[in-house]
C-alpha cells in the first residue's frame, strides 16, 4: 500500500466514523464534527490496535488506561460549548486524543496527566502533529492547576466519586465542567455549570471510565 492510498484509507475510516457514530447519534455542533474529522485518531492508539482505531469503542493504551470511545469524546466536547477564545483544562491526558480534539475548539488547552510515561508519549504525539496550543503537564490532575486558571471549561477524562472541589474553584463563573462521577463499577456522566448564586448539576447517562488517580480520585 502506498503512502497516498494509506492516507486515503484512514480518511475514509475517519469520515465513516463521524457519519455513523457521531452524526447518526445526534452530534450536531459543526466545530466538533470538523475537529473529529480532522484529528487522526490512529496516531493516538498503540500500533497493535491500529486496525481498531476508528471502531465504536474505547481502546487500551497501556498502564491500565484507555483512549475513549469517539462518541464520548465528541459528546463531552460538545457539551462544554467551547468558544475559540476559551482556555480549557483537561484532567487525564491519556494518549492525548481528547486534548487534540479540544485544540480545534479552544484557544489553549491545558491537560494534566498523572502517569509520566503517558504524559511524555502524548506530548511527543501532539508535537509530531504540529499542534501548538496544547500544554501537557505532569501531576495530580484531581487538584487541577490553578496557576493557569481560571478556566472557561473543564473536562475530566477519568471517574471520581464526586467533582473535585479544586476543579470547581478553578472554573470561571458561567463555565461548564463535564466528568464521569461514581464508583469504579458504576458511573454517570455529569454536566456542571458554575453560577454566581446557585450552580447547576445535571446527570446525563451511564458511562464507564478508568478511575481518576490522585487525592480526589476513586
Amino acid at each position: 500500500m502506498t503512502r497516498q492510498s494509506e492516507c486515503c484509507e484512514w480518511y475514509k475510516l475517519r469520515n465513516q466514523m463521524v457519519e455513523d457514530q457521531l452524526i447518526a447519534r445526534g452530534i450536531y455542533d459543526p466545530r466538533v464534527i470538523h475537529a473529529m474529522r480532522t484529528v487522526k485518531r490512529h496516531k493516538f492508539v498503540p500500533t497493535d490496535k491500529l486496525s481498531k482505531a476508528y471502531e465504536d469503542g474505547p481502546l487500551p493504551i497501556g498502564l491500565g488506561q484507555t483512549i475513549s470511545q469517539p462518541y464520548i469524546v465528541a459528546h463531552m466536547s460538545e457539551l462544554l460549548r467551547i468558544g475559540p477564545n476559551d482556555t480549557v483544562l483537561e484532567i487525564g491526558t491519556g494518549s492525548g486524543y481528547q486534548a487534540a480534539v479540544l485544540s480545534h475548539l479552544a484557544n489553549h488547552v491545558i491537560t494534566v496527566e498523572t502517569i509520566p510515561l503517558l504524559a511524555n508519549e502524548a506530548k511527543e504525539t501532539i508535537q509530531s502533529m504540529g499542534i501548538k496550543n496544547i500544554s501537557v503537564l505532569k501531576g495530580d490532575g484531581s487538584l487541577g492547576t490553578p496557576h493557569h486558571g481560571p478556566y472557561d471549561a473543564i473536562i475530566v477524562s477519568a471517574a471520581a466519586p464526586r467533582i473535585p472541589s479544586p476543579l470547581i474553584r478553578q472554573l470561571k463563573t458561567g463555565g461548564m465542567l463535564v466528568a464521569p462521577i461514581g464508583t469504579k463499577n458504576s458511573q454517570n456522566l455529569v454536566l456542571y455549570k458554575k453560577m454566581v448564586c446557585r450552580s447547576v448539576q445535571k446527570t446525563l447517562y451511564h458511562v464507564r471510565f478508568v478511575s481518576l488517580i490522585g487525592k480526589w480520585g476513586v
